[in-house]
């Protein structure tokens, strides 16, 4: 076994959304150690700047690299449109992006769904990833007949960090309408498949369906994520046999961030509050 494989994975995201991802590894990838990281002083990233979001990826990144991980995993569809594809070549270990795994599945999904002649894929994401296309061109290249609606959805992550997601909680029904406004463009349109494209919205799934009210297959692109990251784990020797230990670290306020994702964590789940160096976030000059 490569003396690495005992190595955890490092997960991050900008907040609650990467337990998904999470919890997909714990389902496929029971025995794998893992670090979470949550940049919860710095949520929500989707309407920032590219530059900053691009700073932030790599401040974690490395912080990551100095706890020694074997493999990243980047829970966050804005950084994986805007930052992947350059950290690659710049880190000495596996990083796998979530975006393009889900682009995937939602076409299979699609073809799945509708016999192969089904061609609207509708993708719900933050602004930073609609904005970017990046999303839309990874469905497109997978399938170049499909028609895609992106609809950028701003106001869904703060409100779930808030816990509004939850039913019953402060808030949910001030989301209700959220949602409902958000929607409205795929109200009428003849959806296929939908795929989420932010780790946050499938804890939206239930509003989601309830507002469409329609049967069709929602896409989670945690799953093919972490498919896509065993089969990586594999090719490289890198597979654990366990036990499984998980270490959670986030930058804003620990007790928060515990009350908030108690459903997802482990019942011992201790939080530990990481202090990235705000300073070094510059924005650079034109």
């Amino acid at each position: 076994m490569n003396s690495a494989a005992r190595f955890p994975i490092g997960v991050f995201d900008s907040g609650l959304g990467g337990l998904t991802v999470l919890r997909q590894i714990q389902t496929q990838l029971p025995q794998e150690p893992v670090i979470y990281f949550a940049d919860t002083a710095r949520v929500p990233y989707g309407s920032r700047p590219t530059w900053e979001i691009e700073q932030f990826v790599r401040q974690i990144v490395q912080w990551l690299l100095k706890e020694r991980v074997k493999m990243v995993i980047m829970a966050c569809h804005t950084g994986s449109a805007l930052v992947l594809e350059q950290l690659r070549g710049e880190v000495p270990v596996p990083i796998v992006g979530i975006l393009l795994p889900g682009a995937r599945q939602a076409v299979s999904t699609l073809h799945q769904q509708t016999g192969g002649q089904g061609r609207r894929i509708g993708i719900l994401a933050t602004e930073g990833t609609v904005r970017s296309r990046a999303f839309e061109r990874a469905v497109l290249e997978a399938e170049p007949r499909a028609l895609v609606q992106a609809v950028a959805c701003p106001e869904f992550v703060p409100w779930i960090e808030r816990g509004a997601y939850r039913l019953g909680a402060p808030g949910h029904a001030e989301l209700r309408e959220v949602v409902a406004s958000y929607l409205e463009p795929l109200q009428d349109w003849p959806l296929e498949t939908l795929v989420y494209g932010c780790t946050h919205y499938p804890l939206l799934e239930p509003l989601i369906r309830e507002r469409l009210g329609r049967d069709f297959p929602c896409v989670d692109p945690a799953v093919p994520t972490v498919a896509a990251a065993a089969q990586e784990l594999i090719a490289l020797g890198l597979t654990h046999q366990g036990p499984a230990r998980y270490r959670f670290c986030v930058t804003g306020d620990p007790e928060q961030f515990l009350h908030k994702a108690r459903p997802f964590l482990p019942v011992d789940a201790q939080i530990e509050q990481v202090h990235l160096p705000v300073s070094a976030v510059v924005q650079p000059e034109e």
